[in-house]
């Protein structure tokens, strides 16, 4: 994913020949006032931008029928915003997909709708994408607004990666333009590209340059001018509060990809960071003195989803929005977004690789134990419902016995442990599977297994792709985990608090109008998706998205079984 965002940023000069394209398609009402645009761009229209293109608006807009301008342009853009805002995607004519094409790494790709045209080079992303372009007619604006009303460009594209269905990029806000009698001058644009957030200098037909894009349209004849003013560079205080270090995805994963991320789009911005050491009273206490530290936004991921509705409702009654982070914030209104996964999908993958493999093993009516997570979390909820959604119709059928069940409180390995030691002794040993709600309790649950002398370990799940369980997973004492692409989801939360601390508007397409209910209201969510994860697809996951790497995998004490699963 890295990758992706760095390479981004080629996709900038195709926007110029999207605008391009656009304003050539355009006509006027009125052949005196703007002459109808040619099919193809003039010969004379140069194919970068003019080397004498300036720095700032220019003071005089030349008329469409005049190499002079008789109308002066704004020097910088208005203060206020347009009448018609991205936040507004059903008056821009958003989200409908007017051109969708899966693009594979390593090939070029030509994508038209109406006007437009935009093709894509054939290294201009490392994963597997879908390019979506949604967008209105700017002709339509053009032929039909009256004078000094201002109509939207209101082209925008989305880019999703198709394994992960993480939004990786967009283009999203509109150009405004005002229509007057003789000419068409740009009053402002505003736009944003959200994983790089800046356009290539000297592209195509464009120039950044003292934080200004200037793009003549149409070649330099049709002397149409879009600036944009430097932005300011933002700065403000973002708390990132989690919930315990025990499971060691928190502090190796979410922490360090979320900072990382808010860095790049705000250096001055500034992280309040808490870990609650799966604590709820605590995480009150972390969360009432960021508050008080001046906390702007808060990104919560609950010890306890229920108890963590007071600390919502004390920030929206500060007016501080909220990000419910990995686990939703039950029973407050003062949510605004909640970024996850599908967590029953989490369950309901464990449940089904545990099923399929007792299967392979020739098991009829096997007996498993349940370990489940903590009973104060929601997410843990979610994964048991999706668990049983898979046993339950087993063990009404009799091809299945869940012989012992237990939640597991703040998800401990020590107490998953003793768990697992009471279900032996109870069933005397005979176990053909643990389901595990996530890897620490596996850990738990195989070192009580190994203690009894099971030799060899029976099948067991886990969640979180944690560094030991992949390394377990390789020499056969855990069976599967559940990979959840935590530095997409870490990312999206860093771009999320960064426009709700901006008050930049977040369009409905990120969230494709998901909502879940917490049981006050529907919280808009951005929902991933998990992958399972076995020996046979380790190279094909964590290794290839950069999760882990071959070195810190493959240890002197896992070369051999490294090298049997084709990793060395």
């Amino acid at each position: 994913m890295p990758n992706q965002l760095k390479r981004f940023a080629i996709l900038a000069p195709l926007i110029a020949i999207v605008v391009i394209a656009l304003s050539a398609c355009a006509t006027s009402p009125t052949p005196t006032a703007v002459p109808p645009a040619a099919t193809t761009a003039p010969t004379a229209a140069p194919t970068t931008a003019p080397t004498a293109a300036p720095t700032t608006a220019p003071t005089t807009a030349p008329a469409a029928t005049s190499t002079t301008a008789p109308t002066v342009a704004p020097t910088a853009a208005p203060t206020t915003a347009p009448a018609a805002t991205v936040s507004d995607w059903t008056k821009l004519g958003f989200p409908t997909v007017l051109a969708s094409q899966n693009i594979t790494p390593g090939t070029a790709a030509t994508i038209t709708a109406g006007p437009f045209t935009v093709n894509v080079p054939a290294d201009a992303f490392s994963a597997p994408v879908k390019f979506e372009i949604l967008t209105g007619d700017l002709a339509r604006f053009l032929a039909n607004a009256p004078a000094n009303e201002q109509p939207v460009l209101d082209f925008a594209f989305k880019v999703v990666n198709t394994q992960t269905n993480q939004l990786v990029g967009k283009f999203d806000k509109p150009v405004t333009f005002t229509a007057k009698s003789s000419d068409i001058t740009a009053q402002s644009a505003y736009y944003n590209i959200a994983s790089d957030g800046a356009y290539a200098a000297n592209a195509t037909g464009m120039q950044a340059q003292a934080g200004e894009l200037t793009h003549p349209i149409a070649g330099a004849a049709a002397g149409w001018v879009i600036t944009s003013p430097e932005p300011t560079a933002a700065s403000g205080k973002i708390a990132l509060l989690l919930p315990e270090s025990k499971t060691a995805r928190y502090e190796t994963q979410d922490r360090p990809n979320f900072e990382k991320e808010l860095t790049r789009l705000c250096p001055k911005c500034q992280v309040l960071y808490s870990n609650a050491n799966q604590d709820a009273n605590t995480q009150l206490s972390q969360a009432e003195a960021a508050l008080t530290n001046g906390a702007q936004v808060l990104v919560l991921d609950p010890v306890d989803s229920a108890a963590a509705a007071e600390i919502a409702d004390k920030a929206a009654a500060q007016g501080v929005p909220v990000i419910a982070y990995d686990r939703l914030i039950l029973n407050s209104t003062g949510v605004n977004y909640y970024i996850s996964f599908d967590n029953q999908k989490v369950g309901i993958l464990q449940a089904q690789s545990l099923v399929d493999r007792l299967n392979a093993m020739g098991k009829t009516n096997p007996t498993i134990v349940m370990i489940n997570g903590a009973p104060t979390n929601n997410n843990a909820k979610l994964f048991k419902q999706g668990a049983h959604s898979i046993f339950d119709p087993l063990v009404k059928a009799g091809k299945l016995t869940i012989g012992k069940e237990y939640d597991t409180p703040d998800w401990s390995p020590d107490q998953a442990q003793t768990e697992m030691q009471q279900a032996l002794t109870a069933l005397s040993n005979k176990i053909d599977g643990v389901y595990a709600a996530n890897d620490g309790t596996a850990g738990g649950a195989i070192a009580a297994m190994k203690a009894a002398g099971l030799s060899p370990l029976p099948p067991i799940t886990g969640q979180d792709a944690e560094l030991a369980a992949i390394q377990r997973i390789l020499n056969g004492q855990q069976y599967m985990t559940v990979y959840k692409a935590i530095q997409p989801e870490a990312y999206a939360a860093a771009q999320l608090a960064y426009d709700l601390l901006t008050k930049t508007p977040v369009p409905a397409a990120l969230t494709n109008s998901q909502t879940v209910n917490n049981g006050k209201m529907d919280v808009p969510s951005i929902l991933l998706t998990p992958v399972a994860v076995t020996q046979a697809n380790i190279k094909d996951t964590v290794v290839k998205d950069g999760f882990w790497s071959v070195q810190q995998i493959c240890t002197t004490q896992y070369a051999d079984v490294c090298k049997a699963a084709g990793l060395q």
